[in-house]
């Protein structure tokens, strides 16, 4: 069992331990960050279908690579100017040898390699997730006590009560109005009987008087 052990810490094998390391290091290294030269899609593109199925669109942010999956974001970088973009994998290529991936048109123009046609660029995966944090500056809320009291039921019970009484008893003020309208009525057609009546005499005074001036108009004749 000892051997054993002083086998595992032994030189050669810590050696071929950090062997192993450095190359896996390497590998990852590589599959997350690329170097070389980039070229772009030309505008005439636009419509044709690409390995991923989805149409191609000059001003979409997509991209050909190699052996990136779908939908993988990656994150191209113009060495020469230092301009950068975020693009996704959506085709497969360039199939021509030194370029390692082929841009939309619209992404070109971001990173200015328009005029160059082909460009030196660094290509790297972009980790979508993210950790979240707590913010810095905690936000101080007002507390809002949200406990109901007994006082509010008594309230509504109280208005419910005086709603009742104000609905069975009836109102001064309106009692009052009425008896002044038909006051006010009676009045009119009492003053109204007392003209018709006056009215009435006067008309038969008048008849009266000209029965009688026509009976002096006969004695006198005769």
């Amino acid at each position: 069992m000892s051997s054993k052990i002083l086998l595992c810490f032994s030189p050669k094998w810590t050696r071929t331990c950090a062997m192993l390391f450095m190359v896996i290091m390497v590998c990852l290294s590589a599959w997350s960050q690329q170097q070389g030269k980039a070229s772009f899609y030309s505008k005439r593109a636009t419509g044709a279908r690409t390995a991923s199925g989805e149409r191609l669109h000059h001003d979409s942010m997509t991209c050909a690579h190699k052996f990136y999956p779908f939908g993988t974001m990656l994150k191209v970088t113009n060495l020469s100017n230092k301009k950068s973009v975020v693009v996704r994998v959506t085709d497969r290529g360039p199939f021509v040898k030194g370029r390692i991936i082929d841009l939309s048109w619209g992404a070109a123009k971001e990173i200015g390699m328009l005029s160059q046609g082909i460009a030196p660029v660094k290509v790297e995966v972009v980790d979508e997730t993210t950790i979240p944090m707590r913010p810095k500056d905690d936000i101080d809320l007002p507390k809002i006590d949200f406990e109901l009291a007994e006082a509010s039921y008594s309230f509504i019970d109280k208005w419910k009560e005086a709603s009742d009484g104000q609905e069975t008893s009836p109102k001064p003020k309106a009692q009052a109005r009425q008896r002044t309208r038909h006051s006010a009525k009676a009045r009119e057609r009492n003053q109204e009987n007392k003209k018709a009546t006056n009215q009435r005499q006067t008309e038969e005074k008048e008849g009266q008087n000209t029965w009688n001036r026509v009976f002096d108009k006969i004695k006198n004749v005769f």
